[in-house]
């Protein structure tokens, strides 16, 4: 890439992220630090910092990324080893079924959750049955450890983020590699953690920064637990006060300020040393047979992990299903009303339309602007250019709620962006929104890509006379193309499963996305629960429909998306 289209780059998205990001977050963050008199004042801060209450919740907030982001990684690195290296019964199937949690909603999925596990729930009502307690006994079993309780459920929901990107790496790894150090006497645990991991770092750092960031700003799974005890509830409960209170301001103030120090603490000590790589074939490889013990091994592994990870999805089903359920293992009667009554509503039919439409030119535009950050970051020597990936990983250190809420400040009546007002029309908004949110997914996994593609494959291509431009489009992202489907998987997902944006901006039934009809339909009484959980299912449908249709598309598995 040339010195003037990599400044033309880092120019248009400076420019974008001044306006759509930078730009909205001002308007909130000027709260916290500007006084009733107009002048700047460092007052809100010390406060909060002087406060046990808000110093406890950063604590919080901290150990509960930490347990999840390690509980995700001890989920996804081993399924994703075995998935690249071995074959083994089901293989196929259970590599499509670990992506599951990707297709659901997590205050959806806790609808299910909260029939199986609530006071009057499947498995209370289990163990009375089984005559282990009285009848009558009740136990909440998410009051008994809320923190643990919450690492758990994230964990479970966001390991596929790490599983793919760690099988996108492992489908970089030259097998040369590891065979010379075979051939060096280094075998075993030894040559995987002192050659495979390493080799994978980038995209283990890849997908464990967004597993971190993503768990440490959290709103929906806290507040699921009604744990109020982490920085991301306790704004949300600000804002409720948003016109007079400006301790909400200061406090998205230490939350972009602590993640923000978190990630280039990560970045120093594990996003650096990426290892290039050239093309597999300089060795045969691919995932071998094994015996049948080991075999059965591997199956049930996944199968554990898939069986605890779509808990939540059993329980919407059921709910979806059912008539009535209370203090029963399993639903008292079933019907297929409920599945009519969603797709039959006035909210339904136009919601899903939306969220695609929605999702769909987000990701695109995600798309571009991640593939050229991240060869501007990674492939230049353009000054400024570790900024420009700051500015990328920037939307993971903000909760949605609150950009959101800056959205809507900055399009307000009288004010310059106030075409964009999303009481007339949020569609212009809800784009934006989806496409800053998810961007940084598509660089991480990008600039991983070019981290483990070896440059000298351009250069011949320029020595040949193939201009620069030309040689990257040719060359080098036919090469990462694992890790562009990856990352535009993650952010067509997540923009149709998007919560805070949909709630804040879609303020007309017109322009609902999916979640924000779930939740109006859940607030109805009667059989809102019952007919928002059937919404939910044709949601997963849908997006399960995407997926499927992506491996379709490239004319492989779903478990083999993801190798170069």
């Amino acid at each position: 890439m040339s010195k003037t289209l990599a400044r033309i780059v880092f120019a248009f998205t400076a420019a974008f992220f001044a306006v759509f990001f930078l730009w909205p977050i001002t308007q909130i963050l000027k709260g916290g630090f500007v006084n009733a008199d107009g002048h700047l004042t460092l007052a809100y801060v010390t406060a909060l910092l002087a406060d046990p209450t808000y110093r406890a919740g950063l604590v919080n907030s901290f150990l509960l990324a930490c347990a999840t982001t390690s509980l995700a990684l001890l989920l996804a690195l081993p399924l994703a080893f075995l998935s690249d290296r071995f074959r083994f019964p089901g293989k196929n199937l259970l590599s499509s079924l670990v992506l599951i949690p990707m297709i659901l909603p997590p205050f959806v999925g806790a609808i299910g959750i909260r029939q199986i596990f609530g006071q009057y729930g499947a498995l209370n009502a289990l163990i009375i049955q089984l005559g282990l307690r009285p009848a009558g006994w009740t136990f909440d079993w998410f009051a008994a450890n809320q923190f643990w309780g919450i690492a758990l459920v994230e964990g479970l929901s966001l390991y596929p983020i790490i599983y793919l990107n760690a099988v996108a790496a492992l489908a970089n790894i030259d097998p040369a590699m590891e065979e010379a150090a075979e051939n060096l006497g280094c075998t075993g645990w030894r040559r995987f953690w002192k050659i495979t991991v390493p080799l994978i770092k980038p995209g283990l750092f890849a997908g464990g920064t967004i597993v971190f960031i993503w768990s440490f700003t959290e709103l929906g799974t806290p507040l699921v637990f009604d744990y109020a005890r982490v920085t991301s509830v306790q704004i949300y409960y600000g804002l409720r006060d948003i016109g007079g209170n400006p301790f909400p301001y200061a406090l998205v103030a230490l939350m972009l300020a602590s993640s923000l120090s978190i990630y280039a603490v990560g970045k120093g000590l594990f996003g650096h040393d990426g290892h290039a790589m050239m093309a597999k074939a300089t060795s045969a490889g691919g995932p071998r047979a094994l015996p049948r013990g080991p075999a059965l091994l591997c199956t049930a592994l996944f199968a554990a992990v898939i069986g605890c990870a779509v808990l939540p999805h059993l329980g919407v089903i059921l709910v979806a299903f059912s008539r009535e359920w209370y203090a029963t293992v399993l639903p008292r009667a079933g019907t297929l009303d409920n599945f009519r009554l969603a797709l039959g509503h006035d909210l339904t039919v136009p919601a899903i339309a939306n969220s695609l439409k929605f999702a769909s030119l987000s990701t695109a535009i995600d798309l571009v602007l991640g593939v050229a950050i991240a060869y501007v970051v990674v492939r230049s020597k353009l000054a400024g250019r570790q900024l420009l990936d700051f500015l990328a990983m920037l939307p993971l250190a903000v909760p949605g709620l609150v950009l959101a809420f800056g959205y809507l400040a900055m399009a307000q009546e009288g004010r310059f962006f106030a075409f964009l007002n999303p009481v007339r029309d949020p569609t212009i908004l809800l784009v934006i929104a989806y496409s800053v949110r998810r961007l940084p997914y598509v660089v991480r996994a990008a600039a991983a890509g070019f981290q483990q593609t070896s440059e000298t494959l351009e250069e011949a291509a320029q020595n040949l006379g193939c201009p620069p431009l030309r040689a990257t489009l040719r060359i080098t992202l036919p090469l990462i193309t694992a890790n562009l489907i990856a990352g535009g998987l993650l952010a067509f997902a997540f923009a149709m499963l998007e919560v805070s944006d949909s709630l804040i901006l879609a303020q007309k039934q017109h322009f609902y996305p999916i979640t924000k009809a779930i939740m109006e339909l859940f607030q109805l009484l009667g059989d809102g629960k019952f007919i928002a959980s059937a919404l939910g299912v044709w949601a997963m449908v849908f997006l399960g429909i995407t997926i499927a249709g992506l491996s379709v598309l490239l004319g492989k598995k779903l478990g083999a998306l993801f190798r170069v």
